[in-house]
């Protein structure tokens, strides 16, 4: 999905919850593979993403992205730093890292 998903391991032990094992069997692969997989063996995909919407979450926190743009810019746009939720890191101490507490303009 990203390139913060490059070097993530394919089997890991969560760090806060030692008995959770993570099993990412695509991380390494490119976005390449993977299309090429949905499409040889016909999976289904989210019909948002050839709207433009490269990296899906919740409604409030994702909009389309245009040609060119990097895709996790659409998640938690009003955002200038982190656009990950904290379900793959954690802050030094073990705290995991969430999306900022407050809604974007107009939305509550």
């Amino acid at each position: 999905q990203s390139t913060d998903r490059a070097s993530v391991e394919k089997i890991s032990r969560d760090p806060m919850h030692r008995s959770i094992w993570k099993i990412c069997p695509l991380a390494d692969w490119t976005d390449a593979e993977v299309d090429e997989y949905l499409r040889a063996h016909k999976v289904p995909t989210n019909p948002l993403h050839s709207k433009g919407f490269l990296s899906i979450g919740c409604a409030p926190c994702t909009r389309a992205v245009a040609p060119g743009e990097d895709p996790r810019s659409g998640r938690w746009w009003w955002e200038m730093g982190v656009k990950e939720c904290g379900l793959h890191h954690t802050l030094e101490g073990g705290e995991a890292q969430g999306p900022a507490p407050t809604a974007p303009a107009g939305r509550a």
